[in-house]
């Protein structure tokens, strides 16, 4: 089996067809196709169920695209220990980031980083957590910024810990308290993060623990959006202490939000067991250094 056709195929998967996994694999649609195909031939089984002008994946192609994920990302850790190995003097950094809470924890991180390690070429990527994860996963980033507890896979490193706030409109009927639960909004419509964000995850957990389900009125990834909408009287949403201090408005209060299980352990994580180039074992050398011990 080889490499080339494994990866034209695990891109048809990952892209959602043959046009965009020609993009990512900088070949023509039809060399795509018929890398497919040989792999196919190769295994001797359908690996995709074409349907008009989509493809399903069989039960052998789900097969093959899990482990061919795996395979690749070894891959790529083995050619990159090789050229430790031969003594490579330069390297690429590839770092996932969430949306939320990075110019505040990362960039004073990135910016020591690329002082101390001039020559070190870092790659940067915004996501949502999940879309984070199945990256880290894939191997197509060194690093990942989640949310903790996360995937038994990964390995992780605690960066910040902060309690999240509510943010209610200037006139709701609980301004005044220093603090409020969950149960003390269940009237009270929700703005949140979409979903594919770890935040829209721990609330809905929390509100379920707390026995109710949230009306749920608005999802955007855009913090100062979700703000507007809680001045405008829409609802509340729900910020790390730290992310929402940052951003106060005359319209909006914050009140701490006094719910078990909801605290933002926000962390550098990586593949367990994954090869750590020295560009990125610096990374997390660094990490370790300034934040030791939050």
């Amino acid at each position: 089996m080889e490499f080339r056709t494994l990866r034209a195929f695990v891109e048809v998967v990952r892209q959602g067809g043959f046009s965009q996994a020609a993009k990512t694999v900088f070949a023509t649609q039809s060399t795509v196709s018929k890398a497919v195909k040989q792999l196919e031939e190769e295994i001797g089984v359908p690996l995709l169920d074409r349907i008009g002008h989509r493809s399903v994946l069989t039960v052998a192609g789900e097969v093959v695209y899990r482990r061919g994920v795996r395979l690749l990302a070894d891959r790529d850790d083995l050619l990159a220990e090789l050229d430790e190995i031969r003594g490579l003097k330069r390297g690429a950094l590839r770092l996932g980031l969430p949306p939320v809470g990075s110019s505040t924890l990362f960039a004073p991180l990135f910016a020591l980083y690329r002082q101390r390690y001039p020559g070190i070429d870092v790659r940067l990527v915004e996501h949502g957590s999940a879309q984070l994860a199945e990256s880290l996963r894939a191997g197509e980033i060194d690093f990942a910024g989640a949310l903790i507890p996360t995937s038994e896979e990964f390995d992780w490193q605690v960066v910040r810990r902060e309690p999240l706030v509510a943010l209610v409109p200037a006139s709701h009927p609980l301004v005044g308290r220093r603090s409020v639960t969950l149960a003390d909004l269940r009237e009270t419509p929700f703005i949140l993060f979409e979903s594919g964000f770890a935040l829209h995850r721990v609330v809905l957990d929390a509100c379920q623990r707390a026995g109710f389900e949230p009306n749920i009125v608005a999802q955007s990834s855009q913090i100062d959006f979700m703000i507007e909408l809680v001045g405008a009287g829409l609802g509340a949403a729900f910020l790390p202490r730290m992310i929402a201090a940052q951003r106060r408005q005359s319209a909006v209060r914050h009140l701490l939000l006094d719910e078990p299980g909801t605290e933002w352990h926000m962390a550098m994580t990586w593949r367990r067991g994954a090869f750590l180039s020295a560009a990125a074992q610096a990374w997390l050398d660094l990490v370790r250094e300034i934040h030791n011990g939050d």
